[in-house]
C-alpha cells in the first residue's frame, strides 16, 4: 500500500462515523489484507496473527524477529495455550513486512502495561492501537516487548478468541450448548455424545465469525503450556545449519559489495579515485556515495581489496575536534562537579559509547528490476525497512519488498532509522543491473556504529540515622534518553534531571538501554551510601525499600541464595545490586577477586528474577545468564573513545568482548512467580552486572569504581 493511499485511509478513518466507526472499519479490512497475503488454498486465516489448515497445522505469523532470544517459542507456547493446541501443531514463521503486519499488540503493551480496560471499550482501544501502528509502521523487535506486550495482548488474546470461534462453530454444528464442549489438544469434543471435530474441520467455517477482542484467558492455575521448559524452535536448524542467516543469502549472478565511510561522522566524500580498487582482480566498480565509497567485485574478498586500496578524501564537517574528553567536559559544564557532603555523598559517575558488537556484521542482499526493489537480510523492525528503504530508492512503498531473515546479534544496532546499511543498499540496488550483497567489514561496523551514549551523572544524598533524606540526580547524555534514570527506591524527597547534551555520534538503544548506565550509576552509589552510614549494602538497599514488596523480597532471595554475610576465601569479595527496568526485577550478586595484575577475576554470580509470569524457564535463565554475561563484559573492558572526531578503536583485538574464560563459572538464576504484569527478560538482566561487581570490587580493595569500563580504572 502506497505512502499516500494509506495515509489517505487513516484520514478516513479519522472521520467516517464520528471515528470510531472508521477506526474498527480499517482494523476489519486490514484483517482481510493480511489474510490475502498469507492464506492458501485450505487455510485460514484468524486475525493477522494466525491461520489453520485443514490437516490441523497452526502457522503462528510473529511480527518479531529471531536473532537468539528465544521469544518466538515463548509466543507459540501463550498461543497453544489458550487456543488448546499442541505445540507439536504449531510451526512459526516472520510475519510479511507489510503493513496490515503492524504490531498492534506493541503499542498498546509499551503506552498501557497492565492497564485494567473495561470491557465495552477494549475492541476500541485495539482498534486505536492498530491504526497507530500502522502509521507509525511499527514492526520492531526490541525493548523486551514480545512477551510482555505481543503475546500477552496479541497470541494470549488471538488463541483465546480463536478457540471460542471454534467451539461456537462446533456447537452450531453438532446443535449443542457451547457448555457442553470441552476444547483439547486441537479437538473440540462433546462428551454426552461422544462425538468430536478436529480444528482443521472448522476452521473455514469459524474464520468467519468475529473475534472477541474480551475472551476469557486462562488463569495461572490453568496452565499446561505456560510455565513449562519448552525445546526452543530455533535450536535445531542453527545447529544442523538448515538456518540462513542475512549474510548467508545468495542470489544467481549476484555482485558483493563493502563500504568505506567518513572516519568523522558528518563528513561527506570530496574526491576518491577509482584506479587502485579497479587493477584488483574481481573487482567491477567504485560508487561513490554523499559520505561514503563503495566497491562492488565478483566476491567479499576482491571488495574488500578493493576497498583497502582506495585513499578517499572525506570533510570532518564541524566535528574534526571532538574527543572523548571534550564530551566529559561539556557533561560537567551541565551537570556541575562534586563536592564536599558531610553528611551524605556527592559524586560523578561517568560510562563511555558502548559498541554492539554482533557477532554477523551487517549483511543485505538487494536486487532492483523492473521498477521493483527486494531486500533480504535481518533487521529490528522489517515494516519500517521496506519505508526506509523506498525512501533512499525513490520508490513508492508499494515497489518495495523486504524479506525478513534471523539475525546473529542486534542488542538495538539494527533498527532501520540508523542501521545506515539499509539505505546504502537500496542505493547501490538502484544502480546495478545484478543483484548485490552488501557487507560492512568488521573494522567499518566498530567505526560507523550506531553507540550506546556516552553518559555522566552527578547524584547527591544526604543522611539522617542511616536513611536516605533526599536524593539528587543531574546526568548528562543525548535527546533519546528515557526514563530509566527512575529510581527503585521510593524516597519522598527526589529529584531526577536530564541534561541534553548532543555529540555527532550516532546514539542508538543497546541491549537494557540506558538502564544499563542508570543502574551502573544509582547501585554504585548506594553502596557509596551505605559505606558513609556505615551499614551493610544489602541491610541498607533492604531498609529503603517497603516491606512485603516485589523488590524486597527479590533483594532477600538474592541475598539468601549467594550467601551473603557468609565467610569468603581470601582476597575475594561480594557485591550487590538490584535494578527494575522493562517491568522486571532482577537482583545480582557477584563474588570476584582481583588478580596480581589488577584484572577483577569473577568467580560466581547469582541473579534473582521477578518478571511476574516465567512462560519457559530454561530460556528466561538462559536470557538473564546472557544479558549478566553482557553486562559485565560492557563494565570489565568495553569502551569506544574519540580523538579529532574520530573512532579509536577498529576490531575486537581493541574493543575487547569478555571471553568465557573470564566469566563466571557458575551462574545461579531464580525466578519468583508474582502477581505482578508481565516482564521482559531479554534485558533486565544486564543492568545489575557492572555495579555488583564495582561493588564487589571495592569490598576487596577499598577503591571505589566511578567510571566506566572497569580495567581503565582498576589498573589506573
Amino acid at each position: 500500500m502506497g505512502t499516500k493511499r494509506r495515509a489517505f485511509l487513516i484520514g478516513s478513518a479519522a472521520i467516517v462515523g464520528g471515528g470510531l466507526f472508521g477506526l474498527h472499519w480499517r482494523g476489519s479490512a486490514n484483517r482481510s489484507a493480511a489474510a490475502k497475503l498469507v492464506q492458501g488454498k485450505g487455510e485460514h486465516s484468524f486475525g493477522t496473527w494466525i491461520k489453520i489448515a485443514e490437516d490441523d497445522t497452526v502457522t503462528l505469523y510473529s511480527p518479531h524477529i529471531d536473532f537468539g532470544q528465544g521469544s518466538n517459542t515463548a509466543l507459540a507456547q501463550m498461543l497453544a495455550e489458550e487456543l488448546d493446541v499442541d505445540m507439536a501443531k504449531i510451526k512459526v514463521e516472520h510475519a510479511p513486512a507489510e503493513v496490515p503486519f503492524a504490531n498492534a499488540a506493541l503499542g498498546r503493551g509499551f503506552a498501557m502495561p497492565g492497564a485494567n480496560v473495561p470491557k465495552m471499550l477494549d475492541s476500541t482501544v485495539n482498534a486505536v492501537f492498530g491504526q497507530a501502528a500502522r502509521w507509525m509502521d511499527l514492526q520492531l523487535t526490541g525493548g523486551s516487548s514480545a512477551i510482555r506486550a505481543t503475546g500477552q495482548y496479541g497470541m494470549r488474546v488471538v488463541g483465546a478468541a480463536t478457540r471460542e470461534a471454534l467451539i461456537e462453530t462446533a456447537s452450531a454444528r453438532l446443535s449443542v450448548p457451547t457448555g457442553e464442549l470441552k476444547a483439547a489438544s486441537g479437538v473440540i469434543t462433546h462428551a454426552k455424545s461422544g462425538k468430536s471435530l478436529r480444528y482443521g474441520e472448522l476452521a473455514a467455517e469459524a474464520a468467519e465469525r468475529s473475534l472477541s477482542s474480551t475472551p476469557t484467558l486462562k488463569t495461572r492455575d490453568q496452565y499446561k503450556v505456560i510455565g513449562k521448559p519448552v525445546p526452543r524452535m530455533d535450536v535445531a536448524p542453527k545447529v544442523d545449519g538448515s538456518a540462513v542467516y542475512g549474510i548467508d543469502m545468495t542470489l544467481p549472478d549476484m555482485r558483493v559489495a563493502t563500504i568505506i565511510a567518513a572516519p568523522v561522522r558528518g563528513g561527506k566524500l570530496i574526491s576518491v579515485d577509482p584506479a587502485p580498487a579497479k587493477a584488483i582482480k574481481g573487482v567491477e566498480q567504485v560508487i561513490e556515495l554523499e559520505n561514503a565509497v563503495a566497491v562492488v567485485a565478483t566476491g567479499y574478498w576482491p571488495a574488500l581489496k578493493g576497498v583497502q586500496a582506495l585513499a578517499p578524501k572525506f570533510d570532518e564537517g564541524d566535528h574534526g575536534a571532538v574527543s572523548t574528553a571534550s564530551i566529559f567536559e561539556e557533561h560537567d559544564k551541565a551537570i556541575g562537579a562534586a563536592k564536599e557532603a558531610a553528611d551524605g555523598v556527592d559524586a560523578v559517575y561517568r560510562a563511555p559509547f558502548l559498541h554492539h558488537a554482533m557477532m554477523e556484521p551487517p549483511a543485505l542482499v538487494a536486487h532492483h528490476k523492473d521498477g521493483k526493489l527486494q531486500i533480504w537480510g535481518g533487521t529490528q523492525d522489517p515494516l519500517s525497512t521496506k519505508m526506509v528503504a523506498a525512501k533512499a530508492a525513490g520508490l513508492d512503498d508499494d515497489d518495495v519488498t523486504f524479506h525478513p531473515m534471523i539475525m546473529g546479534g542486534g542488542f538495538g544496532r539494527r533498527f532501520p532509522p540508523y542501521y545506515q546499511i539499509v539505505g546504502q543498499v537500496a542505493e547501490l540496488a538502484m544502480k546495478l543491473d545484478h543483484p548485490v550483497k552488501l557487507i560492512w567489514s568488521r573494522e567499518e561496523d566498530v567505526r560507523q556504529g550506531a553507540y550506546r551514549p556516552q553518559a555522566s551523572s552527578r547524584l547527591s544524598a544526604t543522611l539522617k540515622d542511616g536513611k536516605i533524606t533526599k536524593w539528587e540526580v543531574n546526568y548528562a547524555q543525548p535527546s533519546g534518553a528515557g526514563p530509566e534514570g527512575d529510581l527503585l527506591y521510593p524516597l519522598e524527597n527526589q529529584s531526577i534531571d536530564h541534561h541534553k547534551v548532543e555529540t555527532h555520534q550516532e546514539d542508538a538503544f543497546w541491549r537494557s538501554v540506558n538502564a544499563s548506565q542508570h543502574g551502573f550509576f544509582t547501585e554504585s552509589f548506594m553502596d557509596e551510601l551505605a559505606h558513609k552510614a556505615g551499614k551493610d549494602p544489602f541491610t541498607f538497599r533492604r531498609d529503603h525499600l517497603p516491606a512485603g514488596s516485589r523488590a524486597r523480597r527479590v533483594l532477600e532471595e538474592v541475598a539468601k541464595r549467594a550467601g551473603w554475610g557468609t565467610p569468603l576465601a581470601q582476597g575475594r569479595g561480594r557485591g550487590i545490586a538490584i535494578v527494575e527496568s522493562f517491568g522486571t526485577i532482577v537482583a545480582e550478586v557477584i563474588e570476584a577477586s582481583v588478580l596480581e595484575d589488577g584484572t577483577p577475576k569473577v568467580h560466581k554470580a547469582w541473579a534473582v528474577v521477578d518478571c511476574g509470569t516465567t512462560v519457559n524457564p530454561k530460556n528466561a535463565e538462559a536470557q538473564i545468564q546472557g544479558g549478566l554475561i553482557m553486562g559485565l563484559s560492557a563494565a570489565m573492558g568495553e569502551a569506544i573513545t574519540l580523538e579529532k572526531g574520530t573512532v579509536q578503536q577498529s576490531n575486537f583485538a581493541d574493543y575487547p568482548i569478555g571471553q568465557m574464560a573470564a566469566g563466571p563459572i557458575a551462574i545461579d538464576v531464580h525466578f519468583i512467580e508474582s502477581d505482578g504484569h508481565i516482564g521482559g527478560l531479554g534485558e533486565p538482566g544486564v543492568p545489575p552486572a557492572a555495579p555488583a561487581l564495582a561493588n564487589a570490587l571495592f569490598a576487596i580493595t577499598g577503591k571505589r569504581i566511578r567510571q566506566l569500563p572497569i580495567l581503565m580504572q582498576a589498573k589506573g
